[in-house]
């Protein structure tokens, strides 16, 4: 699996030298709530974790930053919270969230076209096998909410039986009738933040895709309202 403070820190070492941006990444590991005082002036905040670790039981600090406009990007596992935290944390932060019991974590390999979105700004269409969840519980009627990296997935991706991760009547349907799945996604809140929804990471070769990182620090830099060269982030 993807190597979370490696993956980070590379990340972090694109947007503070080689972007030419003016903009500054701090990465910070498990126990960054001994010291909250990183994130006073931070305006986004990127979360890979496993589960809702990263969170560390600080649903409603968090939740403060959101309401002041901080931006927030989960990545893979990190969206993965309980249904009650989904709908009344993750919603409001990023637009959506994994659902046991709705969705499901195949392995599969979409295949990604742009869309109209500065997101996309200097990324070309790619594809990646990924464990990429979908079938996400989005917030009603996708308010706020643009798909970034979407496709609609082969049946094969649920050949296991129904299970809290693995299959279900409700995504079986969607799959049967040629829904598109959104696997990164836009959020614009009501109250003026942004997030970003990214399942996919759970490879970490899938960061040697240049088109795959790219996409992710522009949207970082989205979330953070910074805005995204022509080209994207080099």
């Amino acid at each position: 699996e993807a190597d979370a403070e490696l993956l980070l820190k590379r990340l972090g070492k694109v947007l503070n030298g080689q972007s030419g941006l003016d903009v500054e990444a701090v990465v910070v590991g498990r126990d960054w709530k001994k010291d909250k005082s990183v994130l006073d002036e931070a305006d986004a905040i990127f979360i890979f974790a496993d589960g809702t670790s990263g969170i560390a039981g600080e649903w409603d600090y968090l939740d403060g930053l959101a309401k002041k406009g901080v931006g927030f990007t989960f990545m893979h596992y990190a969206v993965h919270p309980n249904p009650a935290d989904g709908k009344k944390y993750y919603q409001p932060w990023i637009g959506g969230a994994m659902e046991s019991g709705w969705s499901v974590n195949p392995h599969w390999t979409p295949n990604f076209k742009p869309q109209k979105h500065e997101i996309w700004n200097g990324v070309k269409p790619f594809s990646a096998n990924d464990e990429w969840y979908y079938h996400m519980r989005f917030v009603k009627g996708l308010k706020g909410l643009t798909p970034i990296l979407t496709d609609v997935p082969p049946d094969k991706t649920l050949r296991r039986k129904d299970g809290a991760r693995s299959g279900n009547p409700a995504v079986r349907k969607a799959v049967a009738n040629g829904e598109s799945q959104h696997v990164g996604w836009a959020y614009e809140r009501s109250g003026g933040g942004r997030g970003f929804g990214f399942t996919g990471g759970h490879l970490h070769m899938n960061w040697q895709n240049d088109d795959n990182r790219k996409l992710m620090l522009n949207a970082i830099l989205w979330t953070a309202k910074v805005k995204i060269p022509k080209d994207g982030v080099p």
